[in-house]
This record gives structure tokens, C-alpha cells and sequence, in this order.
């Protein structure tokens, strides 16, 4: 067996002889390390808050600037001939809400079209009449989804290529879709609803 303090002793006389033939990093070659590392973390952090700045600037460039091009006014409803009529609010959480109603005698005024609404409520499926009529003044832009109003062939228009359609009396109904400032979004032919 070996003695345990014998190889101690040869462990620690290896340990020294390295130590003796080791030669130590020149005090110029360790100052040059550590620039070189100051360095790097500088630029480093530089090129960081460089990239946090355009970042910053990006973002509020993106708050600030207007979009492609600015949606067509939508008009609020003008005062009509019943004063019971309060364009519907959205429901919290939902983007819009809708009322049900005869859409007819549409007249172009000016650079817009004015159309009558004679409001319904549906009872088992079918519509009864509540009375309520207003006018409201839209913009010709304004999105209409159509089935029958087409020919019974589902798509999107926009009000002024139905204005001649809608002239007469009432016939066609339509879900008006009404945002949370009372103005209207779009108009939904009802072609789900039976009409008596």
C-alpha cells in the first residue's frame, strides 16, 4: 500500500514545479485583454440603446402618422319626424349594433344619400312594425350587403349603386349596423326574415 502522506508530499512537489515553470502573462498583454473587453461591452451597450432608440422612434412615427387613406364620413341620423327614435348602442365587448327596418325613398342630396328608415321588430321569426320612422343621411360609400335586392345572388355594394332600387316605397329591410357614436356602418339586407 502507499502511504497516504507520501503521495501528498509528491502531489504538492508537482504542484510547485508547475509553478516554477509557468511563466506569468506579460502585465502589457493582460492590460490589452481587458480593453479589448471594455470595449466589446461598450459597444455593445451602444449599439443596444441605438437600437432601443429607433425602436422608440418607429413606434411613435406609427402612432403619429395618418393611415392609407381616411374612411368616408358616416353621417348621424337627422332629427326626424317621431322623436322616439335612439340610434341603438353596442352591447359592452361588441363593435356594433343593429336595427331592423324598412329602408326606402332614397334621394341623393348633394355628395350624400338620404334614405328613410321605418323600424321593425321581429316577433317568432316574422316583423311587425314599431312605429318609429327617421330619415338618415349616409355617404354613397356607405357598405350594403344584398342577396335578393341582386337578383338572389349574395355580395357587396356600395348605397349609391342602389339608390334607384330603393327610391319607392317600403319593400327591401335591412339590418342597419349603427357604431358606438350613432352613426351608421353599413346596411344588411334582412333576407332572413319573413315580412308580412
Amino acid at each position: 500500500m502507499v502511504d497516504e502522506s507520501s503521495l501528498d508530499d509528491h502531489l504538492a512537489g508537482l504542484a510547485a514545479e508547475g509553478r516554477r515553470s509557468a511563466v506569468p502573462l506579460a502585465a502589457e498583454r493582460i492590460r490589452v485583454r481587458g480593453d479589448r473587453r471594455r470595449r466589446r461591452k461598450r459597444a455593445a451597450q451602444l449599439s443596444g440603446g441605438v437600437l432601443l432608440a429607433a425602436a422608440v422612434a418607429v413606434g411613435g412615427l406609427s402612432l403619429v402618422r395618418p393611415g392609407p387613406e381616411q374612411a368616408p364620413a358616416a353621417a348621424k341620423p337627422t332629427a326626424s319626424s317621431t322623436p322616439r327614435f335612439v340610434p341603438p348602442t353596442p352591447s359592452p365587448g361588441e363593435e356594433y349594433a343593429s336595427e331592423i327596418g324598412y329602408v326606402y325613398d332614397a334621394t341623393v342630396v348633394g355628395d350624400a344619400v338620404r334614405v328613410t328608415v321605418e323600424q321593425l321588430r321581429t316577433e317568432r321569426g316574422r316583423t311587425v312594425p314599431t312605429g318609429v320612422v327617421h330619415q338618415v343621411t349616409l355617404s354613397p360609400q356607405t357598405p350594403v350587403e344584398v342577396e335578393q335586392l341582386a337578383g338572389g345572388k349574395p355580395g357587396d355594394v356600395r348605397l349609391e349603386e342602389l339608390t334607384d332600387r330603393l327610391r319607392g316605397g317600403p319593400r327591401w329591410v335591412f339590418a342597419v349596423d349603427y357604431d358606438g357614436e350613432g352613426r351608421v356602418r353599413s346596411l344588411r339586407e334582412a333576407s332572413w326574415l319573413t315580412v308580412d
